[in-house]
């Protein structure tokens, strides 16, 4: 089939929407279909749209139903989708009605759904190969905050908590990913000057992001709102544990019974968390055999073999 494959961030953007739309196009090209990935669809003839972002990529969506009423048309569904556009927008709202097909990234999405779509969705949990362990720190407990300094990402959430842990913890967290605002940077450098034990290294390669993560002993994600992180996949992939803040998308990518929730906004729980898992070879344990059980929920073949079954619903026609 001839793909059309809109995300509303090109592959300058780095994000988990990039991301995404790469690895699909690939387990999609792979399994033999003619993959295009836009940002906007450029008009020309395509089987069947697959669109990420129910409300950045409307036009797109809206063009391709227009001109192809009958032809397959799945939508991907994101945080800012699932947990504001939809309820609020109403371009995000037709986009719904459009797709013959939806998908969300972790099981709790389709909660957010009004019930006559629910038929029609399909959980594809993202996925990361694994990434080989190198030796921690000697005299360090590293800790890692991925993502770019965004407000649904509560960016500064760790860097408070590490106001809060005992004077000899040995604990240091690292936070990756580049300010979208020059308000972010100047608080980033603000909290650097400020917080001794919270460093902020802006925005990296992959690779570097990835280095990090491998020889880390914990990754913290304090998310207002998420669809189902990429980076949870990623630290999962490392056997990394994740301290996570309890809102619907990490719970429908770490499970009802994780151990490692705090409440969205506590740092002084995050913080008892992060000490705990330094100090407490149980928890710790605990956290990683959760995190271990999750992990196979988020191998590359899986994401690649759901993926192709969805598009495979639609290869004799829309249905």
């Amino acid at each position: 089939m001839r793909i059309a494959l809109i995300t509303p961030y090109g592959r300058e953007h780095r994000n988990g929407n990039w991301h995404t739309a790469a690895r699909w196009a690939r387990f999609l090209r792979e399994a033999g279909h003619t993959v295009r990935t836009q940002v906007e669809w450029d008009g020309r003839a395509a089987d069947l749209m697959l669109a990420l972002h129910a409300r950045r990529s409307f036009a797109s969506i809206r063009a391709f139903a227009e001109r192809f009423p009958s032809r397959p048309l799945l939508l991907a569904l994101t945080g800012t989708d699932l947990y504001r556009d939809i309820h609020e927008d109403r371009e995000a709202q037709q986009a719904l009605e459009l797709a013959h097909r939806l998908i969300v990234l972790q099981n709790r999405g389709v909660d957010e759904l009004p019930p006559h779509l629910a038929a029609r969705t399909r959980v594809i949990y993202q996925s990361a190969p694994d990434i080989p362990r190198q030796p921690a720190p000697a005299h360090t407990f590293e800790v890692l905050v991925i993502g770019h300094l965004r407000t649904e990402k509560d960016p500064f959430r760790a860097a408070l908590a590490t106001a809060y842990l005992p004077e000899h913890s040995q604990i240091r967290v690292t936070h990756l990913g580049g300010a979208l605002s020059e308000d972010m940077a100047e608080t980033a450098e603000m909290a650097q000057g400020k917080l001794p034990r919270w460093r902020w290294l802006g925005d990296v390669p992959h690779r570097t992001v990835l280095k990090h993560l491998s020889r880390a002993r914990l990754m913290v994600i304090s998310s207002v709102l998420e669809g189902g992180a990429n980076v949870i996949c990623e630290a999962l992939a490392a056997d990394v544990p994740v301290l996570a803040s309890h809102m619907p998308g990490n719970v429908g990518m770490l499970g009802e019974d994780y151990p490692g929730y705090f409440p969205v906004g506590d740092e002084r729980r995050l913080a008892g968390l992060l000490s705990m898992a330094e100090t407490d070879p149980d928890f710790y344990a605990d956290l990683l055999g959760h995190a271990r059980a999750r992990r196979g929920l988020m191998r590359p073949e899986q994401e690649a073999s759901r993926l192709r079954q969805v598009v495979a619903e639609f290869e004799q026609g829309p249905g």
